[in-house]
C-alpha cells in the first residue's frame, strides 16, 4: 500500500534481548511506569543501606580476626574490595538522586557485584571454608525480591558458580595453632567455625527481616498506588459510557422539542388560546421551560463534540466567572447569592463549556442543601483558581465525605442521583485540579475546587486587566 512504512527486522533481535533484561512494566500509561520507576529507586537506596552494613561488618571481622584472635589476613586487597564497595555506593547514591530511571537490570547488576566482592573477601579469607559463605544466600533472596525471575535464576547461576568455585580455588589462612589445638582459654577452630557460622546467621536474619520487610513496603506502595490508577481509569470510562449516553439522548430529544417548539408557536398565535390570560401565562412558562431545555441538550452536544473547542470564545477569568453567576442566577433564583471575586491580576483564557457545567452543577447542589442562602468566592492563589461554595445546609453525611468523588453516593431519594460530584470531581482532575468537601464549623457544608490558571489560559494569551 502505498505511503506504508516498511519495517527493518533487524531491530527485532535488539527488542527481543530489551524484552528479556527490561520488559514492559504492568500498569496503566506512562504514570505506572513512573511509580515502578520510583519503587527501583527507593530499592537501590535500601541496597546502598545494605552495603553501608555489609562495609561496616567487613571492618568490625578483618579488626577482630587479627587483633583479638591473631588470625593472619591479607588487610591489603581485603582493604581494597570495602574501597570497591564504598565507591559503588557513592554512585549508586548518585544515581538515586539523579533525574535518571534506575531499571531493574541495573538492580540486577549492582547485586552481582556485590556477590562478585563477596566472593573475593571469601577467597582472600578461606574460600568455602570460611562460615560467611552462606550470605551468598542473602544476596540471591533480596534479587528473588527485586528482580524479575528470570534475572533472579541469572543471579542464583552466579552464586551457585563462585561457590563451587571457592571449593578449589581460595588462599589458605595460617591456622594450623588452632588445627594443632588451642591453648589454655583459646577456643578450638571447630570453636571458631560454629562461633562464624552463628554470627553470618544472626547478620542474615537480622538483614533478611529489615531490608525484606522495606523492600515488601515499597512493592505494597507500588502495588496500591497502581490499584488507584486502575480505579481512576475504570471511573473514566464510566465517564465515557455516561458521555456517549447523554450525547446520544440529547441527540435523541432534539426531535420532540423542536415538534413540541413548533406546537407551542401554533399556540400562542391562536386567537382563542391568547384571550384565556391565564393559559397564555402558562404558555409563556412553558415556552421558557422549553427553551431552558433546549438550551442544556445544545451544551451537552456541545461539550461531547468538543470540550475546548479551537473557536471557544475568548474571555477572562473574572468575565467567565461573573457571567457563569449570572447564568445561575437568572436560571435558578436564589433567595440570597453572596457573590465575592478577588482575582487579582486577570488572565485570558477560553470560556470552557465543561467547566461551567461543573460549575452550575455545584452552585445547583449548594442550592439543594440550602434554598435561603448560597454564597460563592473566587480566588487566585498564585497559579490556582479557587472557587469556593459554601451553604447553610444540613451539611454532608459522614458516608458521603467518606466516600466524596465516588458515583451514587448521595443522600437524595432520586434515581440517578449521585452522579454530579462524581463528575465534578472527574472533570476537574482531568485539568489537572483538585475538589475538596468539608462541613462548616457554624454549620452548612463548602466545596472548594481548586483548577490551574494554565489549565484554562489562551496559549500566548498573557495577562488581562485587573479585576475590580
Amino acid at each position: 500500500m502505498t505511503g506504508r512504512p516498511v519495517r527493518d527486522p533487524r531491530p527485532r533481535r535488539r527488542n527481543f534481548l530489551r524484552a528479556i533484561f527490561d520488559p514492559p512494566r504492568a500498569g496503566h500509561g506512562a504514570e505506572a511506569v513512573s511509580i515502578q520507576e520510583a519503587a527501583d529507586k527507593k530499592n537501590l537506596l535500601l541496597l546502598v543501606m545494605l552495603r553501608w552494613l555489609a562495609i561496616g561488618g567487613q571492618v568490625a571481622t578483618i579488626l577482630l580476626t587479627r587483633l583479638w584472635l591473631g588470625i593472619p589476613l591479607p588487610v591489603t586487597p581485603m582493604v581494597g574490595v570495602i574501597l570497591f564497595l564504598l565507591c559503588l555506593n557513592l554512585v549508586s547514591l548518585y544515581r538515586c538522586r539523579g533525574p535518571a530511571i534506575v531499571t531493574n537490570t541495573e538492580l540486577f547488576l549492582v547485586l552481582l557485584l556485590d556477590v562478585a566482592a563477596l566472593t573475593v573477601q571469601l577467597y582472600l579469607s578461606g574460600g568455602a571454608r570460611n562460615p560467611f559463605v552462606s550470605l551468598f544466600l542473602l544476596q540471591v533472596i533480596l534479587g528473588a525480591v527485586l528482580l524479575r525471575p528470570m534475572l533472579t535464576w541469572m543471579l542464583v547461576g552466579a552464586a551457585g558458580v563462585c561457590f563451587i568455585g571457592l571449593t578449589r580455588f581460595y588462599r589458605e589462612i595460617d591456622l594450623a595453632g588452632y588445627e594443632r589445638g588451642p591453648r589454655h582459654g583459646d577456643p578450638s577452630f571447630f570453636d571458631l567455625h560454629l562461633y562464624g557460622m552463628f554470627l553470618c546467621f544472626l547478620l542474615a536474619a537480622v538483614l533478611l527481616v529489615l531490608f525484606v520487610t522495606r523492600i515488601t513496603g515499597n512493592l505494597r506502595d507500588r502495588d496500591s498506588r497502581l490499584s488507584e490508577l486502575r480505579r481512576q481509569s475504570v471511573e473514566e470510562e464510566h465517564i465515557v459510557r455516561m458521555g456517549l449516553l447523554a450525547s446520544g439522548a440529547a441527540h435523541e430529544l432534539g426531535t420532540p422539542l423542536a415538534t413540541l417548539s413548533v406546537i407551542l408557536n401554533d399556540w400562542e398565535r391562536m386567537p382563542a388560546l391568547r384571550a384565556d390570560a391565564e393559559l397564555d401565562v402558562e404558555l409563556a412558562e412553558m415556552t421558557l421551560a422549553l427553551a431552558r431545555c433546549k438550551e442544556i441538550v445544545s451544551r451537552i452536544l456541545l461539550a461531547a463534540g468538543e470540550a475546548r473547542g479551537e473557536d471557544a470564545e475568548r474571555t477572562t477569568i473574572g468575565e467567565f466567572l461573573e457571567d457563569v453567576v449570572e447564568e445561575w442566577r437568572e436560571n435558578r433564583s436564589p433567595i440570597q447569592l453572596d457573590y465575592r471575586a478577588d482575582i487579582g491580576v486577570d488572565t485570558a483564557i477560553a470560556s470552557d463549556t465543561v467547566l461551567r457545567q461543573t460549575l452550575l452543577n455545584v452552585f445547583d447542589n449548594a442550592l439543594d442543601a440550602s434554598p435561603q442562602w448560597v454564597g460563592i468566592e473566587a480566588t487566585r492563589r498564585g497559579d490556582l483558581l479557587v472557587v469556593t461554595v459554601r451553604d447553610k445546609g444540613p451539611g454532608f453525611a459522614p458516608e458521603i465525605l467518606a466516600n466524596f468523588g465516588k458515583p451514587y453516593q448521595s443522600t437524595k431519594n432520586r434515581s440517578g442521583s449521585g452522579l454530579g460530584l462524581f463528575l465534578v470531581v472527574n472533570v476537574l482532575r482531568k485539568l489537572g485540579g483538585t475538589v475538596m468537601a468539608r462541613n462548616n464549623r457554624d454549620g452548612g457544608a463548602s466545596v472548594e475546587l481548586c483548577l490551574p490558571v494554565r489549565a484554562l489560559s489562551i496559549e500566548g494569551g498573557g495577562e488581562a486587566h485587573h479585576a475590580d
